[in-house]
């Protein structure tokens, strides 16, 4: 039978969903056959999706949809976790109020209680959070260790010149271009001058590319619908 929700959660919507994922596991092959690896790419397409309700402008209650899906990612990586023995949704959520706890200090005492007063800027905002993290994993020197593989590449470049500027690195400079593009290696770095452009400018060149897509897919719709 599945597992009933402890006591942490028992009688909220987070402990049926619990158990109702829990019930699916044991009770539906489809879902009894789910790993961590093939859910991944359920869990980019969801995530995506989100991006896609929240800068399309679609209604409140579509993104609440698509917030339950990716839960529902997160819930069933959890559960496999937990049929193995390794960890459960409360360790999930446990250890990240206590990251939230230990690299806001701006915010929070260690003990998990509130500061008296918030005077923090922005800018001591990440100074704190980055110090944080340098101390949690000292032997990490290289500033793009983290940045996963599979992110989108503009994303990557964008992250990338985040983390060089956060670690003081000077800004790469953008190479001059006229004429006609003649490799795609020198494609390649014309992009990267563009997502430089676009950090130093603060935009987010991902998210640019995105809204710019999706505006050149509407009009071309559009136009084959007055044909």
């Amino acid at each position: 039978m599945a597992d009933l929700p402890d006591s942490d959660t028992a009688g909220t919507p987070v402990g049926e969903l619990l158990y109702v994922i829990a019930s699916l596991r044991e009770h539906c092959p489809w879902m009894g056959a789910l790993t961590h690896a093939s859910l991944v790419e359920y869990l980019l397409e969801e995530a995506f999706e989100v991006a896609e309700t929240i800068e399309a402008g679609h209604p409140d209650g579509e993104l609440r949809g698509e917030l339950g899906d990716v839960l529902l990612q997160v819930v069933l990586h959890a559960r496999i976790a937990e049929e193995r023995g390794s960890f459960t949704f409360d360790d999930v959520a446990r250890g990240l109020s206590a990251k939230m706890i230990r690299r806001n200090p701006h915010v929070f005492r260690p003990d998990g209680s509130l500061q008296d007063s918030f005077p923090a800027t922005l800018d001591e905002i990440v100074q704190k959070w980055d110090a944080v993290k340098r101390a949690e994993r000292p032997e990490r020197q290289d500033p793009f260790v983290g940045i996963p593989l599979a992110l989108p590449a503009l994303a990557r470049a964008q992250k990338s010149m985040d983390r060089a500027a956060r670690a003081g690195v000077p800004p790469a400079q953008p190479p001059v271009k006229a004429g006609p593009v003649a490799s795609e290696d020198e494609l390649g770095e014309l992009l990267l001058a563009v997502v430089c452009s676009a950090h130093a400018s603060g935009y987010d060149a991902e998210r640019a590319l995105r809204g710019a897509v999706r505006r050149y897919q509407e009009h071309v719709t559009g136009q084959r619908q007055q044909e």
